[in-house]
């Protein structure tokens, strides 16, 4: 079954690779990865109706759950891991589980991806619920672990997203969204690394990313949701903050400071005239969204700026 797959096939352009030379191995990748935004963009339409399942999930108390083996599982817990100091998601909303548990994420866990029970077990010990979604992540689209865990997700009644790089894949009849990715071979056969891999990574970045503006956790193009753990980031909310008010960086140091480092309501508290604790009712009552907040103030209080 596997060698009808296009992420096996060999790929023509690489028959001599072993031959070329440096630069000409660079050009080859290259020129084949330039083929990658292409392949995405025509997903797009699938990609942005799972993010508005995704965030109306999130927004009701849902979590993302990215599922996956080997460098899909690897990925899907990358981007996981990444949410909580870009959007200040709590751990618990994003998460990434690799077939054969985190030992998985740098040494070869053999035979796990092949169990397609394990998935569900795995979901179990997280009280995987219909209220979550499971990205199901899988170039190959038929990989025993991730279909499990997309039967259990439907099981219990959850939505279902599959991710891959090819057509009709297997999983597909579990999804209630499917993504797929077709990149074509692989410049080394079979290496789903290189270009599923990286084609995988622009899919996660859009779901993860696209379900966090529709929950407000940007204004603008800035990431003023963001969680200040070291001191890049400490660095970016002051930023931040000084773009949007125009304070000057001894302000709106202390204007963070005040506000227990939280760049949005920081800003709604300058903006509007309101203290920190105002500002985050405000902000509560705009659902977390900073622009709304902003609006909502400046038609009920006679303080704004």
């Amino acid at each position: 079954m596997l060698e009808h797959l296009t992420t096996e096939a060999r790929n023509p352009a690489s028959e001599d690779l072993d031959g070329l030379t440096a630069q000409q191995i660079v050009q080859l990748i290259n020129s084949e990865d330039a083929k990658i935004a292409a392949a995405v963009a025509e997903q797009s339409d699938a990609i942005a109706q799972a993010i508005d399942v995704i965030a109306d999930r999130l927004e009701n108390g849902g979590r993302l759950i990215y599922v996956g083996a080997g460098t899909s599982g690897r990925l899907g817990v990358l981007d996981a891991s990444e949410c909580p100091p870009t959007f200040n998601t709590q751990p618990w909303q994003v998460v990434g589980v690799i077939a054969g548990g985190y030992t998985a994420l740098t040494t070869a866990v053999e035979g796990a991806e092949d169990n397609a029970e394990l998935c569900a077990q795995d979901l179990r010990k997280l009280n995987f619920s219909k209220g979550d979604v499971l990205v199901g992540i899988a170039t190959s689209g038929r990989t025993p672990y991730v279909i499990g865990g997309l039967e259990y997700a439907q099981s219990v009644g959850a939505f279902t997203v599959g991710v891959s790089c090819n057509r009709d894949s297997k999983h597909d009849v579990h999804c209630d969204i499917s993504i797929a990715v077709v990149v074509g071979p692989e410049v080394v056969s079979g290496s789903t690394r290189m270009k599923a891999g990286t084609a995988t990574k622009m899919v996660l970045n859009m779901l993860s990313t696209g379900s966090m503006i529709r929950l407000g956790k940007t204004f603008g193009n800035l990431m003023v949701d963001l969680r200040a753990s070291n001191t890049k980031l400490a660095d970016r909310a002051r930023r931040i903050v000084r773009a949007v008010t125009k304070l000057s960086p001894t302000e709106s140091e202390r204007l963070l400071s005040e506000c227990n480092g939280e760049v949005k309501t920081a800003i709604v508290s300058y903006d509007r005239g309101v203290s920190a604790d105002e500002a985050r009712q405000l902000l509560t009552a705009s659902h977390g969204h900073l622009r709304s907040a902003l609006q909502r103030d400046a038609s009920q209080n006679g303080n704004a700026r």
